[in-house]
C-alpha cells in the first residue's frame, strides 16, 4: 500500500487552501495594524515614505512566526469540519481509516512548517529585528535624510532655525520659508523666502546648501547699529548636517542573538547573571512555540468535528482562544524568567506539559470513546443560549400586516 494514498491527497488539498488563506489573512491583519503606526511614527520624524515599506518588510519574520501556527491549526480544523459536515468523516471512519490514520498528511504539513518557523524564529526573526531597530534610530538621528517638518520650527545645530510653511518632493521642494541664523561672532540673520531647494555639497559632504529664491535678509549684531535688509532673487545658504552616531552592534538585546548564540550566553561562567537569565529564557521561549506546532493536528481534529446533526462552529472560536492564551502565558512566562524569578523549566515547559496533557485527552476521547464529544459540555450550553437568543429575537419582532389581518378576520368568523 503506498505512503501516500489518494485519501491522503485529497486531504492535503482540504488543508492547503484554508491553510494558506488564513496565513496570508493573519499576517496582513497584523501587518495593515502596524503600518499606521509606523506611518504616523515616520510622519512625525519627517522621513520619506519608504522607510516605512523596509521597516514593515522587516517585521515580516516576527509576524509570521505567529501566523504560521495559526494557519497550520486553523488549514487542519476547517479540513476536518468540512469531512464531517458533510459526512465524509463518516464514510473514512467506517472503511476503517482511523483519525490517527488521517492525520498522516497533516502532520507532514507539521513537521516542514515546524522546520520552517524554527528558522525565523532562530535566525531570521534576530537579525530582521535588529534592521529594524536600526531603521528606527537612523530616521530619528537624521541618517535617512529626514524630510524638514512642515508647519513646525527646526532646530539645525543649535544655530539655525528653520520652518517651511510646505513640503514637496519628498521634503527637497520647501514653499513658505523662514530661517533665523545666528554667527559665531554674534550676528543674526532672519531669512524669508517664496521657495527653496536642497542640494548636496560636493566640496563638502557633511554640508548641504539651501538655494532661497525671491526673498530677503535681515541683518542685526553688536556691531551693526541699525538692521539692514538685503532682498535678494536667488541665495545659497549652506546649513551643517548634524552629526549622526554610529547605530549599536547586534546583541544588546536577547531577541537579536540567534539559538547558538543564546546557548553559549546561557551556559558561559563569563556572562553576567542577568544575561543568562534572559538568554536562557529566550532559548526555551523560541523552542517550546516551536515544540507547541506538534499538539496543533490534534487540538484542530478534536475541536473539528461538531456533534450529530449540528453544524456549530464553537470549536474554531475554542481553537483560536486556547492558542492565543497559550501564547500569551508564553510571553509571560519569558518575561517572569528572564528577571531569575522562576525557572525556565517550570515557567515555559510546565504550560507545555499541561497544555499537552488537555489536548491528548479532547483527542482521545473524540477518537476512541465511543460518541466521545471533547467540548460537549460547551456545545450543549452554546445551543441552549443560541436558542434562548433567537426566541428572545423573535418575541420582539413586530408582527407583520398579513399576520394582523388574519387575527382580525378571526377574530370577525368568531363574533
Amino acid at each position: 500500500m503506498p505512503f501516500i494514498t489518494a485519501t491522503d491527497r485529497y486531504i492535503a488539498r482540504l488543508v492547503f487552501v484554508p491553510m494558506c488563506a488564513v496565513f496570508v489573512i493573519a499576517a496582513s491583519l497584523l501587518v495593515l495594524d502596524k503600518m499606521l503606526k509606523l506611518f504616523d511614527f515616520v510622519a512625525t520624524e519627517g522621513g520619506p515614505v519608504s522607510v516605512v515599506f523596509k521597516m514593515l518588510a522587516n517585521l515580516l519574520p516576527e509576524y509570521a512566526s505567529l501566523a504560521i501556527p495559526l494557519g497550520l491549526m486553523l488549514g487542519i480544523l476547517l479540513a476536518f469540519r468540512r469531512l464531517a459536515t458533510s459526512s465524509e468523516l463518516d464514510v473514512m471512519r467506517a472503511v476503517g481509516l482511523s483519525y490517527t490514520r488521517l492525520l498522516r498528511v497533516p502532520y507532514l504539513f507539521t513537521v516542514v512548517l515546524a522546520v520552517l518557523n524554527l528558522v525565523i524564529v532562530g535566525y531570521l526573526q534576530p537579525l530582521s529585528r535588529y534592521y529594524y531597530e536600526q531603521l528606527q534610530f537612523d530616521l530619528r538621528s537624521g541618517a535617512l535624510g529626514a524630510s524638514i517638518k512642515v508647519g513646525e520650527f527646526n532646530t539645525l545645530q543649535d544655530r539655525t532655525a528653520l520652518r517651511v510653511d510646505a513640503s514637496r518632493d519628498e521634503g527637497r521642494d520647501l514653499r513658505g520659508i523662514f530661517a533665523r541664523i545666528a554667527t559665531k561672532d554674534g550676528q543674526v540673520l532672519v531669512i524669508s523666502a517664496r521657495e527653496g531647494q536642497f542640494f548636496a555639497n560636493k566640496e563638502n559632504p557633511d554640508t548641504v546648501i539651501l538655494r532661497l529664491s525671491e526673498g530677503q535678509i535681515v541683518q542685526d549684531g553688536p556691531g551693526i547699529s541699525s538692521p539692514r535688509v538685503l532682498t535678494f532673487a536667488t541665495h545659497d545658504l549652506p546649513i551643517d548636517l548634524p552629526k549622526i552616531e554610529q547605530f549599536r552592534r547586534r546583541g544588546e538585546r536577547d531577541r537579536e542573538y540567534f539559538l547558538p548564540e543564546l546557548l553559549r550566553i546561557g551556559w558561559s561562567k563569563d556572562s553576567s547573571q542577568a544575561a543568562r537569565y534572559q538568554s536562557i529564557a529566550s532559548l526555551n521561549y523560541r523552542l517550546v512555540e516551536v515544540a507547541m506546532m506538534f499538539l496543533l493536528p490534534l487540538l484542530a481534529v478534536a475541536l473539528a468535528v461538531p456533534p450529530k446533526r449540528s453544524s456549530s462552529a464553537l470549536g474554531v472560536f475554542v481553537s483560536i482562544v486556547m492558542v492565543v492564551a497559550y501564547h500569551k502565558v508564553n510571553e509571560y512566562g519569558q518575561d517572569v524568567s528572564s528577571l531569575g524569578r522562576v525557572d525556565p523549566t517550570l515557567a515555559l515547559w510546565g504550560p507545555f506539559a499541561l497544555f499537552a496533557a488537555l489536548i491528548t485527552s479532547m483527542y482521545w476521547r473524540l477518537a476512541y470513546v465511543p460518541g466521545g464529544q471533547p467540548i460537549g459540555a460547551l456545545e450543549t450550553g452554546f445551543a441552549k443560549i443560541s436558542r434562548s437568543v433567537m426566541k428572545l429575537f423573535a418575541a420582539r419582532q413586530p408582527r407583520s400586516a398579513k399576520t394582523l389581518a388574519a387575527e382580525a378576520s378571526g377574530a370577525v368568523d368568531a363574533a
